[in-house]
């Protein structure tokens, strides 16, 4: 298990969080770090407990136990804006944006530029157009037209405006939710680019999936989470992604798997073995009965 790396502190931290909804532990001594330019995966299958980590990291929810770290300094954030104006920003599967409005708008949303005074108060559109197209360039972001509507970009598109607004506005740690789910391949991989730049801009990325094959390539570190536990924090030269796989489904678990199923063949095997010895059977009665019935038949010409 890699250790922390003590010569800088973590943008962000978690140790030995829980969190507890009534009777029920979804959460149990769960510690994670993420540094400036770095990229920490954090793993695991449906009902690993990963949206819970993401609602306390962005001010959702507030941990039962354990310390919350912002560079350094214990936070207790009470809501989502909380997070956002110490600078993490978190891009949900499901943005908010609006289909029909521009994208400069919705680049802008909730902070539009105005121009003019009073009654005449209205959106700059030059300036939005302007600062989104330079702070889409500078994520090698290229929009043929920031004016059109962002409901007629691609998901991996519409997420990557997503990571450039955010960065925009100051964050200094990207939670990115899912963001490759439901895309295809080639658009997955415009966001893993995205990512990437991030990264090289030195921001810290939390990249959230239970896909470690659009984990492994861009992670530095990665977090496991198994209902509601850590298997540990691992550094990409730590660990290889069949492990990672393996790990994400649960050892124990595959290797039951492989017993039962193993067993299954077996079985099937025995019991089709079978099978054929009672059709080798029928059919050697059924000759005999037919050679019977000829014979008969033969006998009484």
């Amino acid at each position: 298990m890699s250790t922390t790396n003590t010569q800088t502190t973590p943008l962000v931290e978690v140790r030995n969080v829980s969190k507890y909804f009534g009777s029920v532990i979804a959460l149990k001594d769960i510690s994670m770090s993420v540094h400036a330019g770095e990229v920490m995966c954090l793993l695991g299958d449906n009902g690993a407990g990963k949206s819970t980590l993401i609602k306390i990291l962005s001010g959702v929810h507030q941990p039962s136990e354990g310390k919350y770290m912002v560079e350094g300094k214990e936070v207790h954030f009470t809501s989502p804006r909380d997070a956002l104006s110490a600078g993490i920003a978190t891009v949900f599967q499901d943005l908010a944006m609006i289909p029909l409005m521009s994208i400069s708008r919705n680049f802008f949303l909730g902070a539009e530029p105005t121009k003019g005074w009073g009654p005449l108060r209205r959106f700059n559109i030059a300036y939005a157009n302007s600062v989104t197209r330079e702070e889409l360039a500078k994520m090698g972001i290229q929009v043929r037209d920031i004016g059109q509507p962002v409901g007629t970009l691609s998901g991996g598109e519409r997420q990557s405006v997503a990571i450039a607004r955010a960065v925009y506005f100051g964050a200094k740690v990207l939670i990115l939710d899912e963001p490759t789910a439901a895309l295809g391949v080639k658009e997955a991989g415009v966001v893993l680019r995205y990512i990437a730049q991030a990264r090289a801009r030195g921001l810290g990325v939390i990249f959230i999936t239970h896909n470690p094959h659009h984990a492994y390539p861009i992670g530095d570190r990665f977090t496991l989470l198994n209902r509601g536990t850590c298997y540990g924090t691992f550094a990409k030269a730590e660990i290889s992604r069949e492990e990672v796989v393996e790990m994400m489904a649960g050892g124990e678990e595959l290797e039951t798997l492989s017993h039962e199923l193993a067993e299954f063949a077996r079985t099937d095997a025995q019991a089709g073995a079978e099978l054929a010895e009672m059709a080798r059977e029928f059919e050697e009665e059924a000759q005999e009965f037919h050679d019977e019935e000829k014979s008969e038949k033969e006998g009484s010409i």
